[in-house]
Order: C-alpha cells, then structure tokens, then sequence
C-alpha cells in the first residue's frame, strides 16, 4: 500500500472534525488492485496532472472526473454520463489547448456514467481524488450499505459526509429513468456533480444530483462506481 501523502495529512489536521477523522482513518478495502500498469505515466514527473474532483472541458462545457482508473495499461476516467452527453474531445483547460483524452462509452438513462480514455501521455492520471489542493489516494471500490457514511469532497470547497438512506434507488429525467442509485444524506453544493463519492480511501460513486442546501441539510444520489467498473472491465489504482 502506498504511503499517505503528506499533503492529506495536513489538510486532515487542518480540519479535524469527526467525519474527516473517519474519512482518513477508515482501512483500504480488502480487494484494492496494486500498483499501476507498467509504463504508467509518473505522479510527479508530468507537468500537469489529473486526478478525482477535477475538471475536463468540451465543446460543450465541463465535466467533473470521479474517478481514474485503468485496464490493460491504459488510463481513463470515470464520470457522470449526462454530463458528458455527445461531447467526444476533452481537454485539460477551459482554452481547450491541451487535449487529454476521448469519450469511450456513455450509459445515460438506464445509468449514469461514462467512460474517457486518457490519450495524452504528457498528462499523468494519479488514483488520487482532489480535496482542496490536497490528495486523497484511493485504493479500493465497493458498494455502499444503508447506514455508512459517505463523503463528497470537493476540489475547491469543504467535504461534505452523511449516512447513506436507501440504494438501489430510481430517479427519473426528461430523457428517461435511472435506476440502481445511492441516496445519502450528503448535501451537494450547485455545481458539483460528478464530483467522487468516498467512505475512507474506499470509492463509493459519483454524485449525480441532489436536493436541499449545505446550510439546512440535503439529500444527494450517487451512481455507484462497481456497476460502472465491472460493466468496462476497469479498477481503481
């Protein structure tokens, strides 16, 4: 298992409330894939990096990435599939200068994530989620189970945790229904879908939507992430 970086360990300091305390305490899951694939891009050699909790931009606007993830020594990212929608380009800034990968799958309705296959090898995509400027690793996925808390970090604002309410959950859209979601008792602040859900270092799924307010409390919905992984053969790294 890889050593925390010192960077979490300072922003879990700096905090120090419960559910953060939770958050960094928790146990890798027991089933977490090792190491990366060979030739794997480095974290720290690549002049810009990608991680959980930021932003890729199209054509058409933006989208958060849950998670990264590989298969057969490729990278992609794992991210909310109505906002990718027919976007096919992403880039790593808003001047859509540097493009850093391509959508390979999109599964809305009926589901809600899609897949991006990283194509920039100047880029690194570390299996760590931004939280603030700080780096939280994850090193597993499972499902969640009614009563466990979840949290969803956010690159740019505070870390939000509340106890999961019901799974295999529907809800329904313009477009069509969605079903096999999560609902927490997480707020979810405006605009931060597709940001990663986490219990631990463990993935959880990627917020879709929600209601309510971070100040008088809310509920949000999660995509589970296994669905998505075992759908593309994928893992979390």
């Amino acid at each position: 298992m890889r050593p925390r970086p010192i960077a979490v360990r300072r922003f879990l300091t700096a905090l120090a409330t419960a559910a953060l305390t939770a958050l960094a305490a928790a146990p890798p899951a027991a089933a977490a894939p090792q190491g990366a694939p060979d030739g794997a891009p480095s974290r720290t050699a690549a002049p810009t990096a990608i991680r959980g909790g930021n932003v890729l931009y199209s054509g058409a606007g933006r989208c958060t990435v849950g998670f990264n993830t590989t298969k057969a020594g490729t990278y992609y990212a794992l991210m909310s599939g109505r906002c990718v929608g027919g976007a096919k380009d992403w880039y790593a800034d808003a001047a859509r200068t540097v493009h850093v990968g391509v959508t390979e799958a999109v599964r809305f309705p009926g589901s809600d994530y899609a897949v991006i296959r990283y194509t920039n090898p100047a880029v690194s995509y570390p299996g760590e989620i931004d939280i603030g400027g700080a780096h939280l690793d994850i090193t597993g996925a499972a499902q969640p189970a009614v009563g466990q808390t979840v949290c969803l970090p956010g690159s740019t604002s505070a870390v939000h945790c509340g106890p999961v309410r019901a799974v295999n959950v529907s809800v329904s859209y313009p477009e069509g229904t969605v079903s096999g979601l999560v609902q927490t008792a997480t707020c979810a602040e405006t605009g931060a879908a597709g940001r990663p859900a986490v219990s631990g270092r463990t993935a959880i799924g990627i917020l879709i939507g929600g209601s309510g307010t971070c100040s008088s409390g809310g509920t949000s919905y999660l995509q589970p992430v296994l669905p998505a992984l075992a759908a593309y053969g994928l893992s979390l790294h």
